[in-house]
């Protein structure tokens, strides 16, 4: 009776207590390939061809070509990631659970050292792995998890990260084309996406650092530099082989 009334005690101060951790990861972390590409790639092409005195109906057609591109390849990228590690989870789930069947005494063992790093008493751990070794499909996330440190995969995730990839470069990758659009003069626009994009860098790197745990003020700045001195040295680069 005093475990049962413990233990409602327990589910209550669950309850009651809710804790805010951030738990959409993955897809920030998509977000963040496919904008920082996005910002990065087209705006060094656009300052490249700037300097090479192309006209901005020209830069504007392969900015765009290039956006596309690149949105389909990063976005395949991003799938093809994902599903390389959904199909390593499931062979490293296969031979975790032919392992629980052929060799139980080295798993239970296996299981015994993890817990013991964490500490836990020989005394305190054995009913656990004695727990562990009547239920096989907790014993087997139990490995998964603690052993091999992988999170089963969710199923939809390849298909998610290629769409949120791709969806944030063409995002990203059309601020530094926005002033060709409407400044026919290119050496004007680019003056104008040199801005525009500097500025979306920091609003970006801003806020990168935010949600990723870092210094936001220290990510913009990283990351608004990265962008001017790839445009710098595409700018300088056609320069020089114009001249």
């Amino acid at each position: 009776m005093a475990e049962d009334g413990s233990r409602e005690i327990e589910k209550s101060l669950l309850h009651r207590h809710t804790e805010k951790h951030f738990t959409a990861g993955e897809i920030v972390r998509d977000i963040i390939i496919g904008v920082s590409d996005g910002l990065t790639v087209p705006f060094a092409l656009a300052a490249g061809l700037s300097g090479a005195n192309a006209s901005s109906s020209i830069i504007l057609t392969a900015g765009i070509a290039e956006v596309a591109a690149g949105a389909i390849s990063m976005g395949l990228g991003g799938y093809l990631a994902a599903k390389s590690e959904a199909d390593h989870y499931m062979r490293e789930l296969k031979r975790e659970e032919e392992e629980i069947i052929t060799v139980p005494d080295t798993e239970a063992a296996e299981v015994a050292e993890i817990l013991e790093e964490y500490g836990i008493e020989p005394h305190e751990y054995r009913p656990v792995v004695n727990a562990l070794r009547k239920n096989p499909q907790a014993w087997l996330d139990f490995m998964m998890k603690f052993e091999l440190g992988l999170e089963k995969p969710d199923p939809r995730r390849a298909l998610q990260s290629a769409f949120t990839i791709a969806i944030a470069y063409i995002l990203g990758g059309l601020v530094p084309l926005l002033p060709y659009m409407f400044i026919p003069i290119a050496r004007k626009a680019v003056v104008a996406s040199v801005i525009l994009t500097l500025l979306a860098l920091l609003v970006f790197g801003f806020a990168k650092g935010y949600f990723t745990g870092s210094k936001p003020f220290r990510s913009a700045l990283q990351t608004a530099l990265i962008g001017a001195i790839a445009s710098a040295a595409a700018f300088g680069m056609a320069k020089a082989v114009q001249g």
